[in-house]
């Protein structure tokens, strides 16, 4: 999930070559997500077992490197807030994942640029940019197309279709939106929190959140069946080691902050939910998916 980029438009070919794999290991891990949702496992468990376990091993890193970590009185509210918000954004877009297919899920959540750009204007009077705006119809309609809303390409028509997409596209797009307004806090407020440290917090309140709804409703849902459990022990590898590998290796090979070839994730979730899942759409949502994709590729890439 990358944010507002930060990095150079020119990458070595070891530094494009990693984030096409970050971008791989979580589209994958939304993948090895619906496995597990298939077989017992319920969203707030899959998001604790991943939040706690990254935590854990961010946490690691962070005192294995001898990472200085100091707050100030902002941080220290602000901090909380974020690691709310992101934990309300991990829950609503896993219950969109296991509602809808993967791809169409991911492509929904992909809309969070423009949430960004709204919560930035709302919040701290910041006015989008011509490039943002240009590009908010675009995704719109890509999106439009990718859902397909009218039910042409399901033959349900729009009250069927809608019917049978709602409320996952509702949990993504909340999803987005609380992702939106976690990064516009986090850039104005918590951009000098080392990155280690914040993801370390963020995730570890992520956590305990999707623990403690686990727990109201009743307790852990584990796996009832050998796939939930593969499918589990692969959402929390690929999640954590997307994480490890971000804060490890990417700052060795000049990448700062994230890219926007991250934004392929959904591209990769589509191939992988078709191999896997089984899962396919029609000739107009793949081109609406692309089109979803490359706008918001085009908004990361753009000169500032």
């Amino acid at each position: 999930m990358s944010v507002l980029p930060k990095t150079p438009l020119a990458l070595s070919r070891a530094a494009f070559a990693t984030l096409l794999l970050i971008a791989l290991m979580m589209g994958a891990n939304h993948v090895a997500a619906r496995i597990a949702f298939n077989h017992g496992v319920d969203v707030p468990t899959a998001v604790a077992v991943r939040s706690l376990a990254t935590a854990l091993v961010v946490a690691l890193l962070v005192a294995i490197q001898g990472v200085r970590v100091a707050f100030t009185a902002r941080h220290l509210r602000v901090l909380p807030v974020i690691g709310l918000l992101v934990g309300v954004q991990s829950l609503c877009l896993y219950s969109s994942v296991a509602r809808l297919p993967v791809a169409l899920a991911l492509l929904a959540f992909n809309t969070y640029p423009l949430w960004i750009a709204f919560w930035a204007w709302l919040l701290y009077r910041r006015t989008p940019e011509r490039a943002v705006l240009i590009a908010m119809p675009v995704i719109l309609l890509g999106l439009a197309l990718a859902l397909d809303v009218l039910g042409a390409a399901s033959g349900l028509g729009a009250a069927g279709q809608w019917g049978r997409i709602g409320a996952g596209v509702a949990f993504a797009l909340t999803a987005a939106a609380t992702f939106g307004v976690a990064m516009v806090l986090t850039q104005h407020e918590a951009a000098d929190v080392d990155g280690r440290v914040r993801t370390a917090i963020t995730l570890g309140i992520v956590g305990a959140l999707a623990a403690s709804a686990a727990l109201a409703q009743g307790g852990f849902h584990l796996p009832d069946a050998e796939p939930g459990w593969w499918g589990l022990l692969a959402l929390t590898f690929l999640y954590g080691t997307a994480f490890t590998i971000m804060f490890t290796l990417l700052p060795k090979l000049g990448v700062v902050g994230s890219s926007p070839i991250m934004n392929v994730e959904p591209v990769f979730a589509l191939i992988l939910a078709w191999l896997i899942l089984g899962q396919a759409i029609a000739p107009m949502q793949l081109a609406g998916a692309l089109l979803v994709v490359g706008a918001v590729m085009v908004l990361g890439l753009r000169k500032r």
